[in-house]
């Protein structure tokens, strides 16, 4: 029996996986990582090696954000609210360098967004708060951390409106353009 269902964005690396849900009128239950599942559902056999936990307020936007060495793959998903959730190809060999796909991941759909590594990953809280949860297939490494403007215009990213301007950290605030970014082979 297949628990996860795994479909091919434009970027056909990313994907978006959509779990079994198990429910009635007391609740729910789903397997959110097998890795038997994983693999037969994509091909794939990454190790995870890390998982985080961020909470965000309403409008807090993250990224885009990358390490150019110890590259990350990363398995994202909601646990509560929801978030407009985006990939950029930074591959300079890939048919799709530059180029971003989109998700909506909320804490009621449970889909998971698979971003392999050699991509930039943001996103941007649109409920109330988000606790967005995420597996990485490599550690954390400030040093080899870098972060692309999330709104350069040559990306185009349409992100949403909120009413207001995306709340930033400092560090995304002075995050560079596209252009003048390290990429991957």
């Amino acid at each position: 029996m297949n628990n996860m269902q795994a479909l091919s964005t434009d970027i056909p690396d990313v994907l978006i996986l959509t779990p079994k849900v198990f429910g009635d009128d007391r609740g729910f239950f789903f397997e959110s990582f097998n890795r038997r599942t994983w693999e037969q559902a994509t091909g794939l056999q990454d190790t995870f090696v890390q998982e985080n936990h961020s909470r965000s307020s309403q409008g807090v936007l993250r990224g885009l954000h990358y390490q150019i060495k110890q590259a990350q793959g990363k398995l994202v998903r909601v646990v509560n609210g929801s978030v407009f959730d985006v990939a950029v190809d930074l591959r300079q060999s890939s048919p799709t360098f530059g180029k971003w796909v989109s998700t909506i991941l909320t804490a009621d759909n449970k889909q998971q967004f698979w971003i392999p590594p050699g991509f930039a990953h943001g996103f941007l809280v649109l409920s109330e708060y988000a606790d967005f949860l995420y597996k990485a297939t490599d550690f954390y490494a400030p040093e080899h951390e870098r972060a692309i403007a999330w709104n350069d215009p040559d990306l185009g990213i349409t992100w949403p409106e909120t009413g207001a301007p995306p709340s930033l950290s400092p560090k995304d605030a002075r995050a560079i353009s596209f252009a003048r970014a390290e990429y991957y082979p």
